[in-house]
């Protein structure tokens, strides 16, 4: 047993048998997640004032009470001693498949601290984890032994999705109602309940299964740039609880962008694409519940752009770490319905190696055109990959810019890349002459990420 893959192992027994229960460490509870919603929708339980009568035995049984939105808990449970794979239980609707309740409980119990402590098994998870290991009693649909006849199993998704899609309907109905009794109170009332108000608010769209809208609430109440700022996200947020409320008179593609925005599972079907992946750049965001890594990665044979996420418990970081500046032989998967470029890293062929390769490059009155563009087919849109070629960084009054060295037109750099070390990497690496540059171009400005010197030389990472 790898000692990377366990934080504690404590030796006990079942049923005759010697069991180790291994305290996962918080990457691999979160690689059980079926999509990225449901990784955020589990960090965002992960708290320890939502649980009580949480623990674990020695047998790999860990459970937990999580507070639930009507009053009545949640009973959680999971078997993690399973030689065949994770089980759960959970008194929520979304049994198929780890929910957040699960996922939370998981990283709670990998992140020790007591908020999990070793126990005797309550009666209520020691029936359940007996009758599934024994073959008596119920479970959730993870625990049925063996898959089940095929139209059964694709009647039970059927019915999970509807229950599901009834819960957001509810939530996003709830959400229109806050969001039109905020608008008659007018907006300053907003600053006058505190983050208590959105925080409940949030915490309703937990519980309707809407991680997506439980996001755009928790924004909501970390805008501080005033009453119009906050009138446009609020629009926003209307936009897309009217989305999903009317999701069957929208076009396809559309409506799979309202889908994965509500925070509705994405997979990585796409057809595989295998090339030579430059490794654009790399930077991690936090908040108190998960750390997201974002990896840039272009297509040297195809052209393309795609983003890879990987994700870790607050504090930690992703185990996906990918060389900036080399390039990968591999094979990438888009996520289909997905907002944005977003690819699952598939097969790899060989390990990273330097290469000369550089993206192909474009104008500022172009990048900013084709923002425009995937702002119509995703008006949620914060930004969209661009590489800019031959522009040069200058102040301009309080900020900086990215103008074109042979036009006379000008990206504003973001506050966000204003306040970066990286803006004076690159501002060195340029000396007032021409250099490539991509980034990420949206609505607040263009966001360095990497650059190139005009002549040859090698990709200088600015985040």
């Amino acid at each position: 047993m790898c000692s990377a893959d366990r934080l504690s192992v404590v030796g006990s027994s079942f049923g005759g048998m010697t069991e180790q229960e291994v305290r996962w460490t918080a990457d691999r509870v979160l690689a059980l997640a079926p999509d990225a919603a449901s990784r955020v929708a589990g960090g965002e339980v992960a708290v320890a004032g939502l649980w009580s009568e949480a623990g674990s035995s020695g047998a790999g049984t860990v459970w937990g009470l999580c507070s639930g939105g009507d009053g009545a808990p949640y009973r959680t449970a999971v078997d993690v001693a399973d030689p065949s794979g994770p089980a759960y239980t959970c008194g929520c609707s979304a049994r198929g498949a780890p929910c957040e309740h699960a996922l939370g409980l998981l990283l709670l119990w990998a992140g020790g601290g007591g908020t999990v402590p070793r126990a005797p098994v309550p009666e209520w998870a020691e029936q359940w984890v007996t009758g599934r290991r024994t073959g008596a009693g119920e479970g959730s649909t993870a625990d049925v032994a063996g898959p089940p006849p095929e139209a059964a199993a694709t009647e039970a998704a059927r019915r999970r999705a509807e229950r599901r899609a009834e819960r957001v309907t509810a939530g996003a109905e709830e959400l229109e109602q806050r969001l039109a009794d905020l608008l008659r109170a007018g907006l300053a009332s907003a600053g006058h309940a505190g983050y208590g108000m959105w925080e409940e608010t949030a915490a309703r769209m937990v519980d309707a299964q809407a991680p997506g809208l439980a996001t755009g609430v928790r924004e909501l109440a970390a805008l501080t740039a005033g009453p119009v700022r906050l009138l446009e996200e609020c629009a926003l947020l209307h936009l897309l609880a009217r989305g999903w409320l009317r999701r069957d008179r929208l076009p396809e593609g559309l409506a799979a962008t309202v889908r994965t925005r509500v925070g509705l599972p994405a997979s990585a079907d796409g057809p595989p694409v295998r090339d030579h992946w430059l490794v654009l750049a790399q930077y991690d965001t936090a908040d108190n519940r998960l750390t997201t890594r974002r990896i840039w990665l272009y297509g040297a044979g195809s052209g393309r752009t795609a983003l890879l996420l990987s994700y870790g418990a607050a504090g930690r970081a992703p185990e996906l770490a990918l060389p900036v500046g080399e390039a990968l032989d591999a094979e990438l998967s888009a996520y289909r319905g997905a907002a944005g470029p977003r690819a699952a890293l598939g097969e790899r062929f060989a390990a990273p190696a330097p290469t000369a390769v550089r993206p192909a490059g474009t104008s500022t009155t172009r990048a900013v055109a084709r923002y425009g563009e995937a702002l119509r087919d995703d008006p949620w849109l914060d930004s969209v990959p661009v590489t800019l070629d031959r522009v040069v960084p200058a102040p301009d009054g309080d900020g900086w810019q990215l103008a074109d060295a042979d036009g006379d037109t000008a990206l504003p750099l973001s506050p966000t890349a204003r306040t970066r070390q990286g803006l004076w990497r690159l501002v060195a690496l340029s000396g007032g002459a021409p250099v490539r540059v991509f980034g990420e171009c949206g609505h607040q400005g263009f966001t360095p990420l990497a650059a190139w010197p005009e002549g040859p030389g090698e990709v200088v990472p600015l985040c």
